[in-house]
């Protein structure tokens, strides 16, 4: 039967269990008591059973310790799906933002997020919900602006009247 994968020589049990009081990581300090048990002489299965786990996640954690020290036992941030659009793909929708639309060509006046995923996808193939790209349209420094409703009706006259009245009459 092999040997298993040797831990590292700068470290020993009573410098881990020290660790493993010190970190506020819980599931970091279950890995380096472990470990601790594992450097004073114990087995792979003893520090399975003590980390509750399997052999294969024991073998995992020497390995991560090995290579990264004790902050290899922190479980890092997971790295979440690529991004749709690439750099030359992202540029490209800023210049159409800036361009803005032209109404024969584009078929819209303005530009709406259904709008933009469309072109995305007749100009990339790339296909992109609205959320995304409302995200993605935010991250380049665009907001929605939307400029105050004005009545059609509105009459210009009566509203310089209206400023004109005295409002101590009204209290």
């Amino acid at each position: 039967m092999r040997s298993g994968i040797s831990l590292r020589d700068d470290f020993d049990g009573e410098g881990l269990r020290r660790l493993a009081r010190q970190t506020k990581d819980a599931a970091q300090a279950r890995r380096l008591l472990a470990l601790a048990s594992i450097y004073d002489g114990g087995s792979r299965s003893d520090a399975a059973r003590l980390g509750n786990v399997t052999l294969q996640i024991v073998r995992d954690w020497v390995m991560r310790f090995n290579e990264r020290g004790p902050q290899g036992l922190i479980n890092g941030k997971a790295p979440g799906p690529q991004s749709r659009l690439n750099d030359q793909q992202r540029a490209a929708l800023a210049q159409t933002i800036e361009r803005g639309p032209t109404p024969y060509l584009d078929g819209v006046v303005r530009w709406r997020l259904c709008d933009l995923a469309q072109w995305l996808w007749e100009e990339f193939r790339v296909s992109v919900s609205e959320q995304t790209l409302s995200r993605e349209v935010r991250a380049m420094g665009y907001r929605k602006l939307a400029a105050r409703p004005k009545h059609q009706a509105q009459d210009p006259q009566a509203i310089e009247d209206f400023k004109k009245v005295e409002t101590s009459n009204y209290r």
